[in-house]
């Protein structure tokens, strides 16, 4: 069986796993730029659908595989929700996760609605130094002065980026100063609900709460398809865009999560993220290549100093956050295993 195999993953693939994840979650970009009539909020929604729909069919077997494998509990007692899909109705954290999720759906569709895919790709790079920097304040967490340094030096190319191209939108009546600064403010919603999200998570397994992410980001797909359902009606995607989007749903979000997940229990945290980084590479590529989308001397400048900041900082304290907690995905006895926000 094919999750038996990924259980049993080594170093090596699980890195070149974890790269064809990376390829999997850029294409959303040049996909959207595919797209014929399908308008804003029904583009969300049409991956949110797709997205659940995927999540529905491959958990149960997910979560079987990992049950023979004794990476889960075989509890005969739990609930049907939970033992297929892993849903915990009980659980605080779990709602607010789903939420969270919901809300990263929504806004990163949207925004790529108003602004570049490469615009949108940096300020999501930005979300593992904002979820250090709400850790701090919400959980007291401490943070060395490395990943200080790198908040500012983030934040410092972010407003570079931007404010390089608003200025230029000032200046030439072709493009859109307001469409630049929509698309900047959703953007920013993604890595503001990354940063509770993980946040939160880490809170509760800290006070020993399990929250598995992946049936969280099935309820984030199902809040986000009821969410923007009476936004996005009337339809207009014509099959052609409903395909498109359909491929979103599983191949750009439902597998490379799962598979992300399963990445993470073979890989150090600090390699987790810096392998993810590679969705910004990929994704700006796709848009260059795919839809003729290039990105603008600012976007390269601006958002090679966010790049820059987030690997040194990563490369900095490779060695010391061997000790740190993760995130846990999947929990047995005497074995953790996650993905670090």
């Amino acid at each position: 069986m094919p999750f038996q195999l990924l259980s049993r993953l080594t170093h090596t693939q699980a890195v070149f796993l974890m790269v064809a994840v990376t390829l999997m979650w850029s294409i959303a970009g040049v996909v959207a730029r595919q797209l014929e009539s399908a308008a804003r909020f029904e583009v969300t929604f049409w991956r949110s659908v797709f997205t659940a729909l995927s999540l529905l069919v491959i958990l149960p077997w997910w979560r079987a595989a990992d049950r023979a494998a004794g990476l889960l509990p075989d509890d005969p007692a739990s609930g049907r929700l939970q033992r297929l899909w892993g849903v915990q109705p009980g659980a605080r954290a779990f709602w607010i996760s789903g939420v969270c999720w919901s809300v990263m759906f929504t806004a990163f569709m949207l925004a790529l609605t108003f602004t570049s895919v490469a615009n949108v790709l940096v300020i999501m790079a930005a979300a593992p130094l904002l979820t250090a920097l709400v850790a701090r304040f919400a959980i007291g967490q401490s943070l060395p002065w490395r990943t200080w340094g790198a908040i500012v030096a983030a934040g410092l190319g972010i407003v570079y980026m931007y404010g390089a191209q608003w200025l230029g939108a000032l200046r030439d009546d072709s493009v859109s100063a307001s469409a630049l600064v929509a698309g900047t403010l959703i953007a920013a919603c993604v890595p503001v609900a990354a940063s509770v999200n993980w946040t939160v998570v880490q809170r509760s397994q800290s006070h020993g709460q399990r929250i598995d992410l992946v049936p969280s980001v099935l309820l984030g797909a199902l809040i986000s398809t009821l969410a923007t359902l009476p936004l996005a009606w009337p339809f207009h995607a014509t099959g052609k865009d409903i395909a498109w989007l359909a491929l979103l749903g599983l191949f750009q979000l439902a597998i490379p999560c799962a598979l992300a997940v399963v990445c993470a229990r073979a890989l150090k945290a600090p390699e987790v993220s810096l392998l993810a980084l590679l969705e910004v590479i990929f994704g700006i590529l796709l848009a260059w290549l795919g839809a003729g989308e290039a990105p603008g001397h600012a976007v390269l400048t601006g958002g090679g100093v966010v790049i820059a900041a987030l690997v040194l900082n990563e490369w900095l304290g490779w060695h010391s956050r061997r000790g740190t907690p993760r995130i846990q995905t999947l929990q047995s006895e005497g074995r953790h295993h996650g993905p670090r926000p």
